[in-house]
């Protein structure tokens, strides 16, 4: 993470005010790192550095190094990680657990997560071999993805162990083998060698790979090994004979089986006595590297360490002594044998990595160290939030809640999710995320769902579903409003009208509106009729938008020859003084081809009331108005349209009055 830090100017601090009681605090060296609860970019992680004073220097200022370590959401396989580890976690949300397949279900779970650590940790590995020839750095950057992720499948798979299947006493060890044997590949390396080679048994690792079998307690493989060696020295074949014999008759512990601890602890002393019979009776002394195996069986604690070699590990060393030393070990006392181990693999005056303070902490059972280790060598939130959520549902975390509000699953969920939503497409997991957040998720989720570019239509939809669906309605309002704006300002007047209805704007609904009846005064014709002669109910938001659907619905209705039905609509419309009054001339206009059929339309008293309108129109002009209109040539145009109208209305009225006339007179 050490590349991802920005040095900030010194700020002055008084350090003994810092409210340490607000954070997850612990030391580190000579630096004090503290866990806080961020709010936007930045991760949960604070770096104080005390002062110092330096012989021929002031007190140095203490400074702060905030954390950036989102980088890996950019990584294209790493994103398909989180994409199936969703999954997961959402599987992990909606199951129910009674008390006898509650622990059953969580394993099955854990382990579902490692198989997708393991399946990307492959696709990183093959991702850096086939970069190296090209791009050497990207190369690079891959494998140390490759050990990143190697860390949490070790990590993980200890958790699971130790916390989740809480393996006891007798079957403790089989696990522990498991996981050495998955993690620990050296072996299997040396073994493809020398299988591969023209002579296996005269190979140069031949006695390591052996050696290396027992160790991890695969002794099949180790007697079909030594059964080839046998092959070549038949002088020595009742020696190797006596050894396969000893590895047939290793008792294993199997809890399937229904032994008991005491059992398995009479057939271990009785097949170790018969080791121990075999080193006195000296029947490997003229080899040996057969009498250090048989040593290493019998329990022979500095035989084992004499191979650290072919270990490589302290937590292989663990794995090997407890096998043929404390085979029925207790949970409680691994830390104290893992301390043993890990001083013999490391030199005076040298300090426990990273690594192996997280695997010391997880064998004492400091399941929060474990949490806290994590959360500072690892370079993104992925693997605490979704441990610690597991955790959490083991009812391993209830007892530790923070000062500052929410617990250490919801801390951790919540700054994982944080970090998705920078993404441009991860941002959809991130919802579910603080919808499993019950005491702040909804608050995050509404300060970062107003952060997401809304970039396209198809995504502002699927933001505004989102917000729907949790009943976010000012989210939704603000969201509809720039949708609107956007498509206003690019002169889409149909799509802003839409997003500006859905927001419920009155006010933004009246000036699309009146944009659009401006568009018709020009074109003669609406862009979007289909869409305004659909609005329903919609149309009421605002008097101009009711004025603009009843307008379409008049076009409709002339369109399908409904004459009288267009009339009375056309005249309700006039009547009522919705419209603007810019178009009262058009509304005017418009009643000119309905006059102009055979059948009269308008009634006399129709006709009365639209000549009122007419009156209405003229008599509202200011002189200024006369004058500019007069000035940019308007003033002759309406005259002649006036004249029409006058001259429409007057014969119109003839009409009305002559058939009204003869239909009194019949």
């Amino acid at each position: 993470m050490e590349d991802s830090l920005q040095e900030y100017e010194p700020i002055p601090m008084d350090i003994p005010g810092v409210d340490v009681g607000e954070f997850i605090g612990f030391e580190w060296g000579p630096t004090q790192m503290l866990l806080y609860p961020t709010r936007h970019d930045q991760t949960a992680l604070l770096s104080v550095h005390t002062p110092e004073t330096a012989p021929d220097s002031s007190p140095r200022m203490p400074s702060i190094q905030v954390v950036y370590s989102d980088k890996d959401i950019y990584s294209p396989i790493l994103c398909k990680l989180f994409n199936e580890s969703h999954g997961i976690f959402m599987t992990l949300q909606k199951s129910k657990h009674d008390c006898t397949t509650q622990r059953a279900e969580l394993v099955s779970i854990s382990r579902n997560y490692r198989s997708v650590i393991r399946a990307y940790l492959e696709e990183l590995h093959s991702a850096a071999k086939s970069a190296f020839p090209q791009d050497p750095s990207l190369s690079m950057q891959y494998e140390d993805q490759v050990s990143i992720l190697s860390a949490m499948e070790l990590i993980w798979n200890l958790c699971e162990i130790l916390f989740i299947e809480a393996a006891q006493g007798g079957s403790l060890i089989s696990h522990l083998l498991d996981w050495i044997r998955l993690h620990i590949c050296q072996v299997d390396a040396m073994s493809d060698q020398i299988m591969a080679s023209e002579n296996p048994v005269e190979h140069l690792y031949y006695w390591n790979v052996v050696t290396g079998f027992v160790l991890q307690g695969r002794l099949e493989e180790a007697r079909q090994l030594l059964s080839k060696k046998a092959v070549t020295e038949p002088a020595n074949s009742s020696m190797y004979r006596c050894m396969d014999e000893l590895m047939r008759k290793m008792p294993f512990y199997a809890h399937s089986s229904n032994q008991t601890i005491t059992e398995f602890e009479l057939k271990w002393r009785y097949w170790q006595e018969e080791c121990e019979r075999c080193l006195k009776e000296g029947i490997f002394a003229s080899n040996n590297k057969l009498l250090l195996i048989c040593k290493i069986l019998a329990g022979d604690e500095n035989a084992v360490c004499d191979k650290k070699d072919i270990l490589s590990t302290w937590y292989h060393l663990l794995v090997s002594k407890l096998l043929y030393c404390h085979p029925t070990v207790k949970p409680t006392d691994l830390y104290q044998y893992a301390e043993i181990c890990l001083n013999n693999f490391m030199s005076s005056g040298s300090k426990p990595e990273a690594l192996d303070r997280i695997l010391l902490a997880a064998l004492e059972f400091n399941i929060h160290q474990v949490l806290k280790d994590c959360c500072v060598i690892l370079n993104n939130w992925w693997f605490v939030a979704h441990l610690t959520d597991l955790l959490d549902h083991c009812k391993l975390l209830q007892s530790h809640n923070l000062h500052f509000g929410s617990n250490l699953r919801e801390f951790l969920i919540l700054e994982y999710a944080s970090g998705l939503f920078n993404h441009n497409s991860l941002w959809q997991l991130a919802v579910d995320y603080f919808d499993h957040c019950p005491q702040f998720g909804r608050i995050y989720l509404e300060l970062y769902i107003e952060r997401v570019p809304l970039t396209t239509e198809r995504k502002a939809l699927k933001v505004l579903r989102i917000c729907e669906q949790r009943q976010m309605t000012e989210q939704v309002r603000s969201i509809c409003k720039i949708m609107a704006m956007k498509a206003m300002r690019n002169n889409r007047l149909g799509s802003a009208l839409s997003w500006s209805v859905r927001a419920k704007d009155s006010f933004f609904a009246t000036l699309i509106s009146d944009r659009l009846l401006q568009d018709y005064s020009v074109k003669g014709s609406f862009s979007d009729f289909d869409l305004i002669s659909n609005l329903g109910s919609s149309m009421l938001l605002s008097d101009r938008l009711t004025f603009l659907g009843k307008y379409c619905e008049f076009h409709k209705l002339y369109g399908e020859m409904q004459f009288a039905k267009a009339a009375n609509l056309l005249l309700s419309l006039m009547t009522a003084r919705i419209a603007p009054r810019s178009f009262w001339m058009t509304l005017l206009l418009d009643a000119l081809p309905l006059m102009e059929q055979k059948e009269v339309i308008f009634s006399t008293e129709q006709t009365y009331a639209l000549m009122h309108c007419l009156e209405d129109v003229t008599a509202d002009y200011t002189e200024s108005e006369k004058k500019m209109r007069a000035v940019e040539g308007e003033d002759e145009v309406e005259t002649t349209q006036l004249g029409l109208l006058r001259l429409a209305f007057t014969r119109n009225l003839a009409k009305a009055i002559v058939q009204e006339g003869t239909h009194q007179g019949s």
